[in-house]
C-alpha cells in the first residue's frame, strides 16, 4: 500500500466517491475537485481527517488542502479513482455556479498545471539575471545563454502550453491546443514584421488602432501581432477551437473522423484567430496592461496596501487566481508588472507571526506544528500557517495581515514591480531585478520583506498568549503529577457499541478519530458539553460542538442518512451558536428513517483524538442522556 492510499481513498469516499467528481486538479498544496453535486462530500469529515488541514469551497471549485506533499496524494487519488483517464475538464455535468466562479474555475484549470514548471523556469532565469549583475557572468557566454533559454522557453513559448491546458479545460483536442499556440509563435509568421519588409498598407491609420497588413489571407488583410509569452489570445482561441471542433464532430462520419475533425477545425480556427482573434485579444490585453498601471499609478501605495492586506484572504477563497492572467498579461504588454507585487510581503509577515508563536507557546502540539509551518513559509507556502495556526486563532491572522499591508505600502512607495513569474518566498526576490540592475526597486523589495516578517514576528510576540485549558476535573494548580481529563456526557439514549463494529470505514478504522457508537432509542439529541456548534450539517444529519476546552465533538445520526437531505431531521440550534450541556440540539423522525431503508446507528467521536493522551469508552451497555460516555485524558 503506498504511503497516502489509505488517505486518497478516504477523500474521494468522502467527496461523494469518484462518481460525484468531475475533474480533479491539484496547486502548491490543495486539491482541487469539481464535484457534481457538493452536498454529497461530507465536509466535517473531511476537515478533521488526519492529513487534511481544512477545505475551502470557492470559485466553483470543493479545494481539499493537503500541504507541502499534495502532489503524492494526488497521484493517490487518481490511482484510487482513475480521475486521469476517466474524468472530463470540461464544464459538462454539475452546477455551473455563478459568472465569476466559472471564470475562477476556467482560470485555475487553465494556469494551474503550468505554475510548477513557470516558478521553477521563472527561478532560473532570475537567477540568471542576478548572477548577470554581480558579473559573474556575461551576455555572450555560452552559460548565460543555455541558462536564459531554461528560463524564458516556457514563457517565450506559453501559447503552446496554454494551448494544451485550455484544450484539456474545454474539452478539446488537447493537440489542436497545441497547433494552434505553435502557428502563433511559428518563426516564419513572427520574422515578418522585423525582417525589413514594407507593409502593403496600413489599417485604422491615426488611431490608438493603427497597424501596418505586412500580408493577407485570401485577400483579408492580417494584422500581425506578436503572440510569444501572451495568454489571452491562445486561450480564446481555443474557447472557439472547442465549439468549432465539436461542430464537426457531430457532422463528420465516424470514421473519417479522427484525421478529418483536426483538419476542419485547424482550417478554420488558425485562420480566425490571425485575422480576428489574435488582434482583438491583443488589444483587449493592452487596454488591461495599460488599466491595471493606471490604477497602481494613481496610488502605488495605497495599492500596495490592499493587496498585502487582503492577499491571504484571497489565497483561503481561491481568489488569487483572478491576479495570475492580469500578472502574466502585464509582464507581456509592459514587460513588467506592479499588481502582484504587493502580496511579496504577505508570506513573510506570515512566517513572521508564526516564528513568535513557535518561540512564545508553550503547548507542545501547537510548536510541532510551527516549526514546519514556518519552513513552508520561508519558501511560500503559507497555507499549513494559515490553516494549522493563525486563522483559527484568529488574532495572530488579523496580524499577518496588518504587517502585509505595511509591508505592501513599502513596496508600492519604493516602485518595486516584477519582471518575471518566479518562485515563491525568498526563491521570489530575483524576480524584482530590472533591466537596470539592482535598483531601488529591488531594495523596496528586500526592505518590504524585511518589514512585513519583523512587524508580523514583533507584534505578535507582545500580543501572542497562550490558550488556558481548564476543566470542572482539573486542578486549578498546575502538578505534572495529575493526569488531566474531561468527561463527555451523552448526547443520546441508547444502547453502546464498539466503534469498530459498524460498516461505516471511516468511523469504524478509527481514521476519524476515537469514540463509541449508539443505537438511539429516542430521536433526540441533547449538547455533551458545555461549547459552540462549530458545524452543522444543512442535511441536518451531523453535528460538530467545540467545547470550551478545545474538545472537537462529532456526532452523525445514522448511516449515510446525509442522502435525506435534511428530511426528518429538525435541528434545534444554529451554527455558531453557544450551548450548555444538556441543551437540545435536535429531533429527528426514527420510525421515518428506517422506513426509507436508514440505519441509525450514530457515531460519536473525538475527532482531534490526536491532540491528547487518550481517549477512553465508557463500560456502560445502555446509556442514559448526559451519562458519561467518553474520558478525554489531557
Amino acid at each position: 500500500m503506498g504511503k497516502y492510499e489509505k488517505l486518497a481513498k478516504d477523500i474521494i469516499q468522502n467527496v461523494g466517491g469518484k462518481e460525484n467528481v468531475n475533474s480533479l486538479e491539484h496547486c502548491v498544496t490543495r486539491l482541487r475537485f469539481r464535484l457534481k453535486d457538493e452536498n454529497k462530500a461530507n465536509t466535517d469529515v473531511l476537515k478533521n481527517m488526519d492529513g487534511v488541514v481544512t477545505v475551502v469551497k470557492s470559485g466553483g471549485q470543493y479545494q481539499v488542502v493537503i500541504g507541502n506533499h499534495v502532489p503524492d496524494v494526488y497521484a493517490e487519488v487518481n490511482a484510487a479513482g482513475g480521475f486521469a483517464a476517466e474524468s472530463s475538464s470540461s464544464d459538462a455535468g454539475g452546477e455551473k455556479g455563478n459568472l465569476f466562479n466559472r471564470f475562477v474555475d476556467m482560470i485555475s484549470g487553465v494556469f494551474a498545471p503550468t505554475l510548477g514548471v513557470l516558478a521553477a523556469t521563472g527561478m532560473i532565469k532570475g537567477f540568471n539575471a542576478l548572477f548577470l549583475t554581480l558579473g559573474w557572468l556575461t551576455a555572450e557566454s555560452g552559460t548565460y545563454q543555455i541558462l536564459n533559454a531554461i528560463g524564458d522557453c516556457l514563457f517565450y513559448f506559453f501559447p503552446i502550453f496554454l494551448g494544451f491546458t485550455a484544450a484539456k479545460k474545454f474539452g478539446a483536442n488537447h493537440f489542436i491546443g497545441m497547433a494552434i499556440g505553435a502557428a502563433l509563435v511559428y518563426p516564419n509568421i513572427a520574422g515578418i514584421t522585423s525582417s525589413g519588409v514594407e507593409p502593403l498598407y496600413t489599417l485604422f491609420g491615426g488611431t490608438i488602432f493603427e497597424s501596418p497588413v505586412y500580408i493577407t489571407f485570401l485577400g483579408i488583410p492580417v494584422i500581425l501581432m506578436t503572440y510569444s509569452s501572451s495568454v489571452i489570445p491562445i486561450i480564446i482561441a481555443t474557447f472557439v477551437a472547442s465549439k468549432i471542433e465539436a461542430f464537426f464532430k457531430r457532422v463528420i462520419p465516424s470514421v473519417v473522423r479522427t484525421f478529418l475533425v483536426p483538419f476542419c477545425t485547424l482550417l478554420v480556427i488558425v485562420p480566425l484567430t490571425f485575422i480576428f482573434i489574435g488582434p482583438i485579444a491583443t488589444w483587449a490585453g493592452t487596454l488591461i496592461g495599460n488599466g491595471t498601471l493606471a490604477v497602481y499609478n494613481f496610488s502605488p501605495i495605497a495599492a500596495g496596501v490592499v493587496i498585502g492586506a487582503f492577499w491571504q484572504v484571497f489565497v483561503i477563497f481561491g481568489l488569487h487566481w483572478g491576479f495570475v492572467p492580469i500578472a502574466i498579461n502585464n509582464l507581456t504588454v509592459l514587460g513588467r508588472d506592479p499588481i502582484l507585487v504587493g502580496m511579496l510581503g504577505a508570506s513573510f509577515a506570515q512566517t513572521g507571526v508564526v516564528l513568535a508563536i513557535l518561540l512564545k507557546t508553550k503547548n507542545v502540539k501547537l510548536k510541532s506544528l510551527s516549526i514546519p509551518a514556518f519552513i513552508s513559509g520561508i519558501f511560500g507556502v503559507t497555507e499549513p500557517a494559515i490553516y494549522g495556526i493563525t486563522l483559527p486563532r484568529k488574532k495572530p491572522f488579523i496580524i499577518s495581515c496588518v504587517a502585509a499591508a505595511v509591508g505592501g505600502a513599502f513596496l508600492g512607495g519604493m516602485g518595486t514591480q516584477g519582471y518575471m513569474i518566479g518562485g515563491l518566498g525568498i526563491f521570489a526576490i530575483p524576480s524584482y531585478i530590472g533591466p537596470n540592475g539592482l535598483d531601488m526597486g529591488f531594495y523596496g523589495a528586500i526592505v518590504g520583506i524585511v518589514v512585513s516578517f519583523v512587524l508580523g514576528l514583533v507584534i505578535t510576540l507582545v500580543m501572542f498568549k497562550d490558550e488556558v485549558v481548564a476543566t470542572d476535573n482539573t486542578p486549578t494548580k498546575k502538578d505534572d503529577s495529575v493526569i488531566q481529563q474531561e468527561t463527555v456526557g451523552s448526547p443520546m439514549k441508547g444502547n453502546v457499541i464498539a466503534l469498530s463494529t459498524i460498516k461505516d470505514e471511516a468511523f469504524s478504522t478509527g481514521a476519524m478519530g476515537k469514540g463509541v457508537a449508539i443505537e438511539p432509542i429516542e430521536g433526540k439529541v441533547y449538547s455533551p458539553v458545555d461549547g459552540v456548534l462549530t458545524s452543522l450539517f444543512s442535511s441536518g444529519h451531523a453535528i460538530g460542538i467545540t467545547s470550551d476546552t478545545g474538545v472537537e465533538i462529532l456526532i452523525h445520526v445514522g448511516q449515510d442518512t446525509v442522502k435525506l437531505k435534511g428530511k426528518y431531521f429538525t435541528p434545534q440550534v444554529k451554527q455558531g451558536d453557544t450551548v450548555k450541556k444538556g441543551d437540545l440540539l435536535m429531533e429527528f423522525d426514527m420510525d421515518a428513517i428506517r422506513q426509507e431503508g436508514y440505519i441509525l446507528t450514530t457515531p460519536i467521536i473525538i475527532s482531534n483524538t490526536g491532540s491528547y493522551l487518550d481517549v477512553i469508552e465508557t463500560e456502560k451497555k445502555d446509556i442514559g442522556y448526559q451519562d458519561g460516555l467518553l474520558t478525554v485524558v489531557i
